[in-house]
């Protein structure tokens, strides 16, 4: 509503939307480094084109605080009033706005708008002292600017059960000089949502095919709701009751598809933090020798698997499965193969 609308209105229907008014003003211009008084209040009520008394005032910062609001009547270093606690922290503010900020998915104008939103949520101070101390690099970010809707169709699609049509580009390269966007239709059955490795995945089934596939949703265009039901998840993979997102992604490495097995590592004991937040603490850890510690759990064997386990060079021995430790050994002699040659 503008001042110049609230201004056209009656008396008695102002103060009716005094208080609120007054709420909107505790939230955005007040906290425990700005503090206002009485009159300064009924100043900034004056900016709505709303007059108010200060008796009126000390009534309605009592209606506030029988609502639930935590206003606080202080002396020092300011006689006033202040809102002394939100229904976020400072610091969960920041980690909301740092988290949209390093996601790759999102777009650069959305990003600007949803970092504008989570600012509501603070005092409008606190936003420009968080402003001044987010970082904010060169990073790259998704061009796609259908993401949002793309994400509320399919969040329709999995609560309703049914499915979902959509194109899905890849960049491909024609010549030494270009590339290009080839794209693909694809009916699918959503079940999750997740975001892993810095992009944001839908995990869903192909129809005509019995297995779990995942597609980035800044790759997806013109997502369509479909009135076709849904295959149930529990036929194409071992859930039953729900979709267990946490555990699927758990199993993935660098969301490379694959089959999974129970997998056992031989690794550096130098490297057992990074081992730990890989598989969580609750993972089979036991000492090795006096220099190594063996780890047993399950994972997808793929081709993200074994690039991660690379990355480690000789801190990580795969013990088990035999196809894995194949694996690795081949993508080594491919690597060395390749540095033996000119390029």
């Amino acid at each position: 509503m503008t001042k110049k609308e609230v201004k056209k209105m009656s008396v008695k229907h102002k103060s009716k939307l005094k208080i609120l008014y007054l709420m909107e003003i505790f939230e955005r211009k007040t906290d425990e480094e700005h503090i206002l008084s009485a009159a300064a209040l009924c100043d900034s009520l004056r900016e709505y084109n709303i007059d108010a008394e200060r008796k009126s005032i000390y009534a309605d910062i009592k209606s506030l605080r029988d609502f639930g609001m935590d206003i606080i009547n202080t002396r020092s270093p300011a006689r006033g009033y202040f809102l002394a606690s939100r229904k976020y922290e400072l610091a969960e503010i920041r980690l909301l706005i740092d988290a949209v900020q390093a996601a790759h998915f999102i777009p650069p104008k959305k990003t600007k708008n949803l970092i504008n939103k989570i600012g509501l949520l603070v005092s409008d101070s606190q936003m420009n002292m968080l402003k001044n101390q987010v970082y904010i690099d060169n990073r790259v970010k998704s061009n796609n600017e259908q993401i949002f809707y793309n994400i509320d169709v399919i969040h329709k699609a999995i609560a309703s059960h049914k499915q979902i049509m959509f194109k899905y580009s890849k960049k491909k390269i024609l010549n030494y000089f270009s590339n290009t966007e080839e794209e693909k239709e694809f009916v699918v059955n959503p079940y999750a949502l997740i975001w892993s490795d810095e992009h944001y995945y839908l995990i869903c089934n192909k129809t005509n095919y019995d297995n779990l596939i995942h597609v980035r949703l800044d790759r997806m265009k013109k997502v369509e709701l479909l009135e076709s039901e849904s295959r149930q998840f529990s036929q194409v993979c071992e859930y039953k009751n729900f979709f267990d997102s946490a555990d699927y992604a758990s199993k993935l490495f660098s969301m490379f598809s694959g089959e999974k097995y129970s997998i056992e590592l031989v690794c550096s004991n130098s490297i057992i933090e990074e081992i730990t937040d890989k598989f969580g603490e609750k993972s089979s850890c036991r000492r090795y020798d006096n220099e190594h510690f063996i780890i047993k759990t399950e994972a997808v064997v793929s081709e993200g698997l074994v690039s991660w386990i690379m990355q480690f060079g000789s801190r990580i021995v795969v013990k088990s499965p035999v196809s894995l430790k194949e694996s690795v050994r081949a993508r080594a002699k491919e690597i060395l193969d390749t540095y033996s040659r000119n390029i």
